[in-house]
């Protein structure tokens, strides 16, 4: 653990406060985990060709639909991509953790006991109007997202005030100092325009595009089919060692559809450029065709070691039907991964077991001394099992018959109260049947499903498939008004501050947190997460720890990650030779006019 100490890099002074006599640390980089990478005065990212061409236009294909351009709006579905019309104070590159270099932000300066932080803005700072950005709209931005942002924005930073010291310096000040939230608060807080926000509500959709000050404006859409974004010639950061080598598009389209199999043939015509393929079936059966035989179109499997992400069919907790862990074990038992994997993936997926996939953080084994010390206060609250057995999620032998998985399932559920009756599976003291509803928006998601459905209903519980279009689904999401959804909680390169907004019980209004968690032991561990940023020993314990109470809590059916990137594009592009750590850079590729009038050729024949 020596590799990952934290530390804070680049030109950095300790100078004596007036106040109190407090250390005030000047510096050029903030970095939450690890060390940072890159020395003050880099040139550009590793993973960057600083001499790629700006040109030509790509299209991209998106499913569902927008109705507006306020990512942050309460209510409706925004663009795809319209969070990037704003630029933040900093940006952190694809090959670090938790790193951040200046982009609005020039300098900084913090107490050493993190009760107020400064940031110099640039002075070439504007926004796309020519504008200057300026500390008076860090300031705005902060106020419009507390008053009128969501409702866990409020909550998390709930401490803070940010006020404008002159037009070049804001200041974030906090009652109660935490390190990582004060951090977390400057690194990722948009940069509002307040002369175009101050009349508008910041929680109600936006019907035209705003003033962005980012590398991208919209320049065309139409409203719910695309949506068109425009390199900006006169971008003010174009050449800071954050964008040298990015943005190397002049256009980039999104265009809608409604049905992932029209969006693929659409990719195989010509309609689109760019597909990162996400079912295994299609990337095995469905990207043949002349346009492949004749290299126009170009498929590839890119590895990647980045942490996986954790997807499942997630239980909503906060319904009666799914309170108790019985139940929600008993289910797991219903779905036959290496069937699946073997009939339907084509054996490219490995089995999710793990919130910290493909980390050391990912709990294997039995806990180690250390774990068992931090969870004590709790044991009484935790299975038996979590002492004495490494998780894993049920195993088959894929042959597509699960008898013995069934007679597992059915000893939970005796347990829990629930027997069959007349080939039902009823509750004995209620007489209602074991029923629920799976909530999903794409006919590919169905296609994973029935055969869970097919085994529960071998089980006699129904599993009611329901599909709904993104703007309902978004809706019911937010309201909590689902029984199952098959989603995904984000990868974790270590366990971070953000585990409080998607696990801690005080952010349930989070849709976030979307198993409605609301365990006094998962509130206490996510709570001694952010308090332990700081200390990366103790944190790879209770990472471990943390991750062991939610495998045996079962809040999911675990599903399936894949290590590579499942791409396929029309033969236009060309790419850095290093490729990211931590996402596919493609930010960074760029249109080759060579590539490009050959494939014109190639079509034209």
């Amino acid at each position: 653990m020596g590799k990952i100490k934290s530390v804070i890099l680049g030109c950095t002074l300790l100078l004596l406060s007036t106040a109190g006599f407090s250390k005030v640390i000047t510096t050029t980089h903030l970095v939450g985990f690890g060390q940072a990478k890159y020395a003050p005065g880099f040139e550009h990212f590793d993973y960057v060709n600083p001499d790629a061409p700006k040109y030509g236009k790509v299209v991209f294909g998106v499913i569902g639909t927008f109705d507006n351009f306020n990512r942050y709006a309460s209510r409706g579905v925004a663009a795809v991509d319209s969070e990037t019309l704003y630029d933040a104070l900093m940006y952190s590159p694809s090959d670090e953790i938790d790193a951040y270099y200046p982009l609005i932000a020039t300098k900084i300066r913090y107490s050493d006991d993190y009760s107020w932080l400064e940031v110099d803005i640039n002075p070439k700072a504007r926004f796309h109007d020519g504008v200057p950005i300026t500390a008076h709209d860090v300031a705005f931005s902060f106020q419009k997202f507390m008053k009128e942002g969501v409702a866990q924005f409020r909550v998390l930073y709930k401490n803070f005030t940010v006020k404008a010291l002159n037009d070049h310096t804001a200041r974030f000040e906090m009652k109660n100092p935490d390190r990582d939230k004060l951090f977390g608060l400057v690194e990722s807080l948009p940069v509002l325009p307040e002369h175009f926000w101050k009349d508008k509500n910041f929680s109600e959709p936006l019907s035209k595009p705003p003033v962005g000050s980012g590398p991208y404006k919209i320049v065309s859409y139409k409203m719910g089919q695309s949506v068109t974004y425009g390199l900006v010639d006169d971008y003010w950061a174009k050449d800071l060692p954050v964008n040298v080598g990015r943005n190397n598009f002049k256009l980039m389209q999104y265009d809608y559809y409604r049905d992932d199999t029209v969006m693929l043939e659409a990719f195989k015509a010509g309609e689109f450029d760019f597909r990162l393929e996400g079912q295994a079936k299609l990337w095995a059966t469905a990207y043949t065709g002349p346009n492949f035989e004749n290299g126009s179109i170009v498929k590839e499997s890119i590895e990647h070691h980045k942490p996986a992400a954790t997807q499942g069919f997630i239980f909503n907790t906060t319904r009666p039907v799914f309170q108790d862990p019985k139940v929600r074990e008993a289910l797991t038992y219903a779905m036959d991964f290496e069937w699946m994997n073997k009939n339907l993936f084509f054996s490219q997926y490995k089995r999710t077991r793990s919130y910290f996939g493909n980390t050391e953080f990912e709990a294997k084994g039995l806990p180690s001394e250390a774990e068992q010390e931090v969870l004590a206060p709790f044991k009484d609250q935790l299975p038996p099992r979590l002492y004495t057995q490494e998780f894993n999620p049920p195993v088959t032998d894929g042959s597509g018959r699960i008898r013995q998985q069934i007679r597992q399932a059915f000893r939970l559920l005796k347990q829990a109260g629930w027997a069959v009756k007349d080939g039902v599976m009823t509750n004995q003291k209620t007489g209602k049947p074991l029923s629920f509803e799976l909530l999903i928006t794409s006919p590919a998601t169905e296609r994973i499903a029935i055969p869970l459905q097919k085994n529960l209903r071998k089980m006699g519980i129904e599993m009611k498939i329901r599909t709904v279009d993104t703007t309902q689904y978004t809706k019911r999401m937010r309201d909590r008004d689902f029984d199952m959804i098959s989603s995904v909680y984000g990868a974790h390169a270590f366990p971070d501050h953000s585990l409080m907004i998607i696990w801690n019980s005080r952010y349930l209004d989070s849709t976030y947190n979307r198993a409605g968690v609301t365990s006094p032991v998962v509130d206490q561990l996510t709570e001694q997460i952010a308090a332990s940023q700081q200390d990366p020993d103790k944190l790879l314990v209770l990472g471990r720890a943390f991750d062991r109470v939610l495998q045996w809590n079962f809040y999911m059916i675990p599903q399936w990650y894949s290590n590579q990137y499942r791409v396929a594009m029309w033969d236009k592009f060309e790419r850095p030779s290093v490729t990211p750590q931590y996402d596919l850079g493609l930010d960074t590729w760029w249109i080759s006019k060579q590539k490009e009038k050959a494939l014109k050729q190639k079509k034209d024949r």
